[in-house]
């Protein structure tokens, strides 16, 4: 009897991903995915009356609406996969890190020139995704060589062609998300996932990518190395973002995980604990734009914060992952 035990110990995790996971995947579609894109195209709805009512980098009402908009898209960004990557809208909405610079070109350009793509959204959607979304509104609205640069007209029509183009994709992306849904939820032969397993193994993959941006990217490029920190690559520093962002994806992350750990409660125990580290870690610093990671003391506090989104990517890794079927060698980064 002992000997069965052992292997059954052994081997029913390993059929783990054999069970039936529709109930999760609804549950997530449902209540996770939808909700929040659904949020989103309201919140870039308010943005673009916001930008038609006063254009003014100053105006308060602007800037309130360009936080809520960009809340409620770093609370979906992690969702990389089916609408949000149809013709780049992902990037559209949202082209970071930046490692080029090429934001500010593209703004200058059209300013310099007046570019009359401001006048048509069908136009403006076909210019450089590097003149949209919004970190091109960010620096429209909070960089002083935008919010005097120019003519005030055209650089108004410009902030308002910007935020018109968010909330294009926005809507295009929750409207395109109410067909997709079916996809995900009801694999099968004719769709992009052939099995609940397929689909599962992409929500996986979503929360894995999501814990590495947060930790490698959003903390990882502004803390540069110690004998050289970056704080002026942190996202979205000029509207003092940057921590919120991390919070924000924490937060959705955790969703995320407790959808997907729904069935396993001792590893959802343990992800929900590590997200809550995390999260209070994050909610503990008082340093709204990173700039902190340029003294000893500021950096360690990201280290420890950036440790304990590394420490739930090995829950996922080790925990969840194995229970939901994915094997050892899958690469977040390229699906395989």
């Amino acid at each position: 009897m002992r000997t069965l035990a052992l292997a059954l110990a052994l081997i029913l995790p390993l059929h783990a991903h054999a069970q039936n996971h529709g109930q999760i995947l609804t549950s997530t579609v449902e209540t996770h995915v939808l909700p929040g894109f659904a949020v989103l195209s309201q919140a870039t709805e308010a943005l673009t009356q916001a930008a038609q009512t006063d254009c003014s980098p100053g105006s308060a009402r602007m800037q309130a609406a360009y936080h809520t908009a960009f809340d409620s898209w770093i609370s979906v960004s992690h969702l990389r996969f089916g609408p949000t990557e149809v013709q780049d809208r992902a990037f559209s909405l949202a082209f970071w890190p930046d490692t080029k610079g090429f934001t500010p070109k593209a703004l200058s350009g059209l300013i310099a020139s007046e570019d009359a793509s401001v006048e048509t959204p069908a136009e403006f959607a076909e210019t450089s995704v590097a003149g949209r979304g919004f970190f091109a509104l960010e620096q429209m609205l909070f960089d002083p060589k935008f919010t005097d640069q120019g003519a005030a007209p055209y650089r108004c029509a410009l902030i308002q062609a910007i935020a018109t183009d968010i909330d294009n994709n926005a809507h295009a992306i929750d409207a395109d998300w109410a067909i997709y849904a079916i996809t995900l939820t009801r694999p099968g032969e004719s769709g992009p996932y052939r099995s609940e397993d397929e689909a599962m193994q992409e929500l996986y993959r979503v929360l894995t990518t999501g814990l590495e941006f947060t930790g490698d990217t959003r903390l990882g490029r502004p803390m540069g190395t110690f004998d050289r920190p970056r704080p002026n690559r942190a996202e979205a520093r000029r509207s003092d973002r940057s921590l919120r962002h991390v919070e924000l994806s924490l937060i959705a992350l955790c969703d995320l995980a407790a959808h997907l750990s729904a069935d396993y409660p001792g590893i959802a125990a343990d992800l929900g604990a590590a997200f809550a580290k995390a999260i209070a870690s994050a909610q503990s610093l008082d340093d709204p734009a990173l700039a902190g990671v340029a003294t000893p003391q500021g950096r360690f506090r990201v280290e420890v914060l950036q440790q304990s989104i590394n420490d739930i990517r090995t829950i996922a890794s080790a925990e969840l992952g194995p229970t939901l079927g994915i094997n050892a060698g899958f690469n977040s980064l390229d699906g395989d």
